[in-house]
């Protein structure tokens, strides 16, 4: 028997019972405002970062929107810290986010001082959910970002009621992220179809009712998926 695990059995059997030195609760869970991620994932964990990634126009601003949202009706007041200057306020308010409880902060195409900012915002408390939006900064700008940096980011934001979120292209937190999610693009969904077409020619649709996303978890654990119907916001 090693050295670690005697003196351990001696804690215990002083204690009376299983000592479990790095057991933390499970965390509080959030619903994301779309049904099926959350039956794929049992919600968002607070006091964790969760990331978001995906290729443009996977679904993943959409996803972010409806977190948003969903945050906002629970009555929480939450930030969004845009990276790249590519937050719209018209649609975002259009698709059910309240805008006067969203803080937006601009980080004029510098990932440092996003990550920066969401650090002091996380610190200094009182926000549901803290969203680093890098959707539009270059994967290469993105990866700079040092696995130290988002370290203690994580460190930062455990123990809080905060959701943490992450979204760009690629993952970028790796073992620092809780949960993982990947967005890809399903298909487009069209409703209604134009007048008769010529003779030899495909009838053409009229309406855009959205994209299916495929939302699918990396971790933890094994992989599940989810698909669901969204706007394409992006």
């Amino acid at each position: 028997m090693s050295g670690a695990a005697g003196l351990k059995k001696q804690f215990e059997s002083v204690l009376g019972g299983a000592l479990e030195w790095q057991a933390r609760p499970a965390p509080e869970l959030v619903r994301s405002g779309v049904p099926e991620v959350d039956l794929a994932t049992g919600g968002l964990p607070r006091g964790c970062l969760t990331e978001i990634f995906g290729a443009a126009s996977s679904g993943r601003t959409s996803l972010l929107v409806a977190i948003l949202a969903e945050a906002a009706a629970r009555e929480e007041v939450c930030a969004l810290v845009d990276a790249e200057d590519a937050f719209d306020p018209a649609s975002t308010a259009a698709a059910g986010v309240r805008l006067d409880r969203l803080l937006w902060v601009r980080c004029r195409h510098n990932a440092e001082h996003a990550l920066k900012a969401a650090d002091l915002l996380v610190q200094g408390g009182g926000f549901g959910l803290v969203a680093m939006d890098f959707g539009d900064t270059p994967p290469a700008a993105a990866r700079r970002i040092s696995l130290t940096s988002w370290f203690r980011l994580r460190r930062a934001v455990e123990h809080t009621p905060t959701v943490l979120l992450a979204v760009a292209r690629q993952s970028n937190a790796k073992t620092c992220a809780s949960l993982m999610l990947e967005c890809a693009r399903e298909g487009t969904e069209w409703a209604g179809e134009s007048p008769a077409p010529p003779a030899g020619q495909e009838a053409c649709p009229t309406l855009l009712r959205g994209i299916r996303v495929h939302i699918a978890r990396r971790k933890p654990g094994r992989a599940v998926a989810a698909s669901f119907l969204c706007g394409a916001l992006e």
